[in-house]
């Protein structure tokens, strides 16, 4: 579910939003993050993005049996509806049996929106279901 919008929310096939009348600047938000952030907290967690891959790319095939990966994302003063929406694309568009785990990496970020991460949230392993 999207942070304000749920799944079919804003961003839905990589249209542009938009805030409509409100603040380019989200409060203040932009300053911080050299983006509108609050746009971004709006924007579905759980969205349809096309498949923008050259034609070549898709054809591709690929065994089934490839080892797990392990997908880092290193951050700093990052607003927290990206890392979200970062990690939901991960998940939902790799392959279960192939993600071993997401690790999240705060580097020393002082912004205050992302709270200190313990050990227990610091690494996300995931297990895979089967079909």
């Amino acid at each position: 579910m999207g942070l304000l919008e749920g799944p079919g929310g804003l961003g839905q096939g990589g249209a542009a939003a938009t805030l409509g009348g409100e603040s380019p600047e989200g409060g203040g938000k932009y300053e911080e993050y050299g983006y509108n952030a609050q746009l971004s907290e709006r924007i579905s967690l759980d969205r349809n993005i096309p498949d923008y891959r050259p034609k070549k790319c898709k054809q591709l095939t690929y065994p089934d049996d490839l080892p797990q990966i392990s997908v880092v994302f290193i951050f700093v003063n990052e607003a927290l509806s990206v890392i979200l929406r970062s990690v939901h694309s991960v998940v939902n568009h790799t392959p279960a049996h192939l993600l071993k785990e997401i690790i999240l990496v705060d580097d020393n970020s002082d912004s205050g929106e992302t709270p200190p991460p313990s050990p227990a949230q610091t690494t996300l392993r995931l297990r895979s279901q089967p079909c």
